[in-house]
């Protein structure tokens, strides 16, 4: 049975993309929970990190579900409504305001790649593999899909991927800007969990605004003064006190999202 499981280690939670016998291949009820999850998870306050990683060794995903395309998508209806359940998850991912890792090994295509894109640092391992043959299927790729894929590598890179349908390895999939890092599979947990520690051990205040600033200076149009003034609501928060302090007396800081 597919699911979207959920793990919580103190501040960093886990989704694990779950789909035995079919290389963890998203479905719409996937896609649906994944939605949910990253709801539930914006309720928690004590979040500080998200990591989204595959069931088992062999894929983080391989692409969508192609058995239920033949009913779950058979009309236009119904594919508005599959692709609009698709992108919305998606969404969410790109939106949560804490930061987020996709742990990657194995394939990790089509559907697997958009929810890679969307999370904010992409660590894989030298065996995992990239793309989206669809062309061969017959069927495009559905615009509120390739819009993160689109921001995170540009127009060359996805005709690349989208006009020859070829697969990736890691290491082209890093020189071509699509992942953050690669690792030997051996050393792709520690490196995840160094990432993770790292990131925990600053501002969680500071990680939210910075998405938010790259989110919004990507826009391209020029901030106003009042957003100008926004960049620097830093200065009213216990946690920037607690930082310069810190620092100071060369200790640790001990922030808490506030």
């Amino acid at each position: 049975m597919s699911s979207i499981d959920l793990q919580r280690t103190g501040a960093v939670a886990t989704l694990i993309l779950s789909n035995p016998g079919k290389l963890n291949a998203i479905d719409l009820s996937m896609w649906q929970a994944l939605k949910q999850r990253m709801a539930e998870l914006v309720a928690q306050p004590d979040v500080r990190c998200v990591v989204v990683r595959g069931a088992g060794d062999e894929a983080f995903a391989a692409g969508g579900d192609l058995e239920e395309f033949v009913t779950a998508r058979a009309t236009l209806e119904q594919a508005l409504h599959y692709h609009g359940e698709v992108a919305a998850a998606l969404q969410a991912i790109a939106d949560f305001p804490h930061p987020t890792i996709a742990m990657i090994r194995g394939a990790c295509v089509g559907g697997g790649l958009e929810i890679a894109a969307a999370c904010d640092l992409r660590i894989a391992s030298n065996n995992a593999r990239f793309g989206a043959p669809i062309n061969k299927l017959g069927f495009s790729m559905y615009p509120g899909e390739m819009e993160g894929l689109l921001q995170l590598v540009g127009p060359a890179v996805v005709k690349e991927i989208l006009l020859e349908g070829r697969i990736l390895t890691a290491t082209e999939a890093y020189e071509k800007g699509l992942l953050t890092r690669v690792v030997a599979g051996e050393e792709l947990a520690a490196e995840v969990a160094a990432s993770v520690e790292r990131i925990c051990q600053g501002a969680p205040l500071v990680a939210g605004w910075h998405k938010q600033w790259i989110k919004r200076l990507q826009s391209g149009a020029p901030l106003s003064e009042e957003e100008k003034a926004a960049s620097f609501a830093f200065l009213a928060t216990e946690d920037y006190r607690e930082g310069l302090a810190a620092f100071l007396e060369k200790r640790k800081p001990q922030f808490k999202a506030r």
